[in-house]
């Protein structure tokens, strides 16, 4: 590119021309290179746990009353497909009564829950990972981060 200005009067640029310089091919091509494929992990090395704080009310925000939490469980599930990669997700009993104990549309503003992503063992699996979350209990769950947990 080249830059032409015509003159400056007291630090102002009076006036400029941009002139593109003609682009040769070389430029434009992409790189020529395939893209590598990862390599393969095996399943024992997938299964991990951590801690997460879910922020619910921004999930849940315009949400209808009586939707809230049947929501919030879909919400926790989308979540967990999101953090763990798995889309078999099984949501623990203990955790379905944590988000129904205030009612249909008393959901907490934040829960602390722990995804485990584990072997898949059944016959007829689709996939041979799968993801479990859990309630965990918490004082306070605001501020909290991330934690990998050691099972």
């Amino acid at each position: 590119m080249k830059l032409e200005i015509k003159g400056i009067v007291d630090g102002r640029i009076l006036g400029c021309f941009i002139a593109a310089a003609t682009l040769q091919r070389r430029d434009i091509e992409m790189s020529s290179k395939k893209p590598t494929g990862k390599a393969q992990r095996s399943a024992i090395a997938d299964v991990v746990a951590r801690e997460y704080t879910i922020h619910m009310h921004k999930r849940l925000h315009g949400v209808t009353f009586k939707k809230r939490a049947p929501r919030a469980i879909k919400e926790i599930k989308d979540f967990a497909v999101k953090a763990m990669g798995t889309t078999d997700v099984r949501v623990d009993p203990a955790l379905n009564k944590k988000v129904w104990e205030n009612g249909v549309k008393g959901v907490a503003y934040r829960l602390r829950i722990r995804i485990s992503r584990r072997r898949n063992d059944e016959e007829g699996a689709k996939e041979k990972l799968y993801s479990y979350v859990q309630a965990v209990n918490v004082k306070n769950p605001k501020g909290l981060h991330t934690v990998v947990v050691e099972e």
